[in-house]
């Protein structure tokens, strides 16, 4: 072909200069062959390009296999420029930042990726290796879409890592290491990607799998890349230090049609979580310790006063010099939380606070001094109030040590299973519940147990106004239609607010003897405990009254409860295998074991400074249960794509909640003393960045809070990088067989930069 193309037609001499031709052309390529194949083995980083048409033509074609995924994304290029480009990504040569465009179309298919169930290869990992692992996930996110049908994050899970090619690895690679914007130099470039480690990569695409565990080596160092690169950078958002990133994410926020039913106040995550550190408000100081904490806080901690003079005649918060003080006062109860609480037990004897009810839910919480000096009465109560007008007082409560949330009775369901809490309360809490055919009020009836008691003290209970007649009208005709009884209204003089009791039913008898069935009673088929992203619904399950099932039999007396196995556990199998019961026993040891052994005494924490808890990964409580001697509480959260234990975790006394930790948690920055995370971290870097989660683990934890990892010692070798790279101090690392064990505790280090996060900006 080659001589039919350079060929010569008149005369003899053709043939010989024809001959000639091309025994210089093969020789120049065997000379530009070696010279190429000399190259990769000993500048693997310098950019190559030919002029010559004729020879980058055929070198081109001889070396077609050697072509990087970037070439693959960008055919249309010529080898000399995608040669460079490929060349620029390794070498991070330049201090300039990554083409904002390309960065954003790479993250933009990353997130397409991820949300399609095709994000959970991390990069340079093989196919072989990961698919198992892909297939574990989707199984264990099986049962929360059985239970959520509008869970969005596990939506078309069918796209497997067989549809994923090379060029999506790379894609994903970029956006680490652009979002990290490492410190751009060329030694450094050179130490993450070694000569040696980039030529067996190149070796590896031009000749298949060969001898060479090419994949192996470059799962191994972009791991090491994606850690050694990140360079933190304060976030620069309209919050500020209060910075939520799903509360505070008003470029949605601005896109809703309607608020009518609090949406602007619900759960919109950024689109990309968010990579960057929140700042410390100016003159931060170490939280005060329990429980002077209930008492008052630092004002430079939180510094807002409006709270104070809207709410202070009613003994909410006031100001005091450096501090905010909290009379333990609120609308309902002025004179203090701790008379209140006593009228409702003399009210209701039934109540028996720390016996028969042990957890509770206060909705629209104010400060949560109910829950605050409900502690003196052996009851766990989670408060939780929106981020609106009444600014900072699910901030303030948290500060003071008190458990709390930010969340809003809305368009969704609240984060919790159906039929687990013995008591919710409602003071003065500005919820319409008697409205749209009671669709709020049925969904306290779906979270409250069978048997369980609301507590609803506000003014159409005790006022005569036209407003309040009318209200109470409504809400008796509703209550009544629910099966809810009414067993006691009284007033308290002292206050002179009144509280009305009601009572959830604990049989079906009155559902059935309904002449209406309004409101209507839920199909078969809806789970009362999917709570992830489902709509409301003005429906109500009936009760269970099977006694071989949850919810048919009151739970033991607290503390007996705590370490009670639950009887309808006995046909189920657990979680680590075993059955349920034997399971439940094994982790409640397990965990009295290390807390003992280890956590208390071995570790260097100073626990007269741990108040505010939160096992990030709870399977049973068997973590909180172990603590429950100690002046603290714990957040249980159970992960989405975890088996959902959480019914277990309340039946035992403790409380949680259901969490995606791919996007950031409804509280305030500086929430807790200690985040303990069991297993984690392995399960969750299938499904999103690492780094993404380590910025919302710094974004919660309180400057000197510890950290308590336990995880594969691969992980925990990331995750130690990581939070060294934070500048936080490691208190304890430890491996064996296999496994390891990591405990630090967080700095005050702030980075001085600023990295704008735009979908955060107002």
């Amino acid at each position: 072909m080659a001589m039919g193309k350079y060929s010569r037609v008149d005369g003899k001499k053709s043939s010989g200069y024809g001959l000639t031709i091309t025994i210089v052309l093969v020789v120049s390529l065997c000379l530009v062959g070696a010279w190429m194949f000399m190259s990769s083995w000993s500048a693997p980083t310098e950019s190559v390009d030919f002029s010559a048409s004729e020879a980058s033509k055929d070198v081109e074609t001889s070396t077609t296999t050697t072509k990087s995924d970037e070439e693959v994304e960008r055919g249309s290029k010529s080898f000399s420029d995608e040669k460079t480009e490929e060349t620029e990504v390794v070498t991070e040569s330049s201090e300039e930042k990554p083409d904002p465009e390309k960065t954003e179309q790479v993250e933009e298919k990353k997130e397409f990726e991820d949300k399609n169930g095709d994000g959970d290869r991390k990069d340079g990992e093989s196919e072989k290796e990961t698919e198992p692992e892909t297939d574990e996930a989707k199984q264990k996110e099986k049962t929360q879409l059985e239970e959520s049908s509008e869970e969005n994050k596990s939506e078309d899970g069918n796209v497997t890592e067989e549809n994923a090619g090379e060029s999506e690895e790379n894609s994903e690679k970029k956006t680490e290491e652009n979002a990290g914007e490492t410190e751009e130099t060329t030694e450094k470039s050179k130490d993450v990607f070694p000569a040696g480690d980039q030529a067996e990569i190149t070796k590896e695409s031009s000749t298949g799998s060969g001898a060479w565990s090419t994949q192996l080596v470059e799962s191994q160092n972009e791991k090491k890349a994606q850690v050694s690169s990140i360079k933190w950078k304060l976030c620069n958002v309209t919050a500020g230090p209060d910075y939520i990133p799903c509360l505070d994410n008003w470029q949605a926020i601005r896109k809703l049609h309607s608020t009518k039913h609090y949406e602007h106040r619900e759960r919109h995550c950024p689109e990309e979580s968010p990579r960057c550190l929140v700042a410390l408000p100016e003159g931060y100081k170490r939280s005060i310790k329990w429980p002077k904490s209930r008492e008052k806080i630092w004002y430079n901690n939180i510094p807002h006063t409006k709270l104070a003079e809207v709410k202070g005649h009613q003994n909410w918060v006031k100001m005091s010099g450096e501090y905010l003080t909290f009379p333990g006062g609120g609308t309902q109860f002025k004179n203090g939380a701790l008379h209140y609480i006593d009228f409702l037990q003399e009210s209701y004897p039934d109540i028996a606070w720390g016996n028969r009810t042990r957890v509770i839910l206060d909705v629209g919480c104010g400060v949560a001094s109910f829950g605050g000096y409900l502690f003196d009465r052996d009851v766990l109560a989670l408060s939780f109030a929106p981020k609106d007008e009444h600014e900072a007082q699910v901030q303030f409560a948290l500060e003071r040590g008190i458990p709390a949330m930010s969340n809003v009775m809305g368009t969704k369901r609240l984060p919790f299973p159906g039929s687990v809490f013995d008591l919710i309360h409602c003071a003065r809490c500005r919820v319409p519940w008697h409205i749209e055919g009671g669709k709020l009020l049925l969904e306290l009836n779906r979270a409250l147990r069978p048997g369980g008691f609301f507590v609803w003290s506000a003014t159409p209970v005790y006022r005569k106004t036209e407003e309040d007649v009318g209200i109470w009208k409504a809400m008796s005709e509703l209550t009544k239609a629910m099966c809810w009884k009414l067993m006691t209204i009284k007033k308290d003089e002292l206050n002179e607010v009144g509280a009305a009791i009601y009572q959830k039913p604990m049989t079906n008898k009155c559902y059935n003897k309904r002449s209406q069935n309004e409101p209507p009673l839920c199909k078969d088929s809806d789970d009362q405990n999917a709570a992830w992203n489902v709509p409301l619904e003005a429906c109500m399950h009936k009760v269970t009254e099977d006694s071989s099932k949850r919810g048919a039999v009151w739970p033991e007396n607290w503390p007996e409860r705590v370490e009670t196995v639950p009887q309808w556990l006995e046909s189920q199998e657990g979680v680590y295998g075993k059955p349920a019961q034997e399971d439940f026993t094994a982790d409640h040891e397990r965990w009295k074991s290390i807390v003992s052994k280890s956590y208390l005494n071995g570790m260097g924490i100073d626990w007269s400074y741990v108040r505010n808890v939160m096992d990030m990964r709870a399977v049973y409580g068997g973590f909180a249960a172990a603590l429950k001697d100690l002046k603290l509480w714990v957040m249980n959260v159970v992960p989405i794509d975890s088996p959902d234990t959480l019914p277990i975790i309340y039946e035992r006394g403790l409380f949680g909640i259901y969490h995606d930790w791919c996007e950031s948690f409804s509280t305030y920055p500086r929430t807790y003393d200690l985040l303990h995370a069991d297993h984690l971290f392995s399960a969750l870097k299938k499904r999103c960045s690492l780094v993404s989660v380590m910025a919302e683990v710094d974004r919660i934890l309180r400057p000197q809070g510890t950290f308590i990892v336990r995880d594969d010692a691969e992980t925990i070798g990331e995750i130690e990088k990581m939070v060294k790279s934070m500048k936080w101090n490691v208190r304890m690392t430890h491996s064996k067989d296999g496994e390891g064990l990591l405990s630090v505790q967080k700095s005050w280090w702030r980075p001085t930069e600023v990295e704008t996060i735009t979908s955060a900006i107002a």
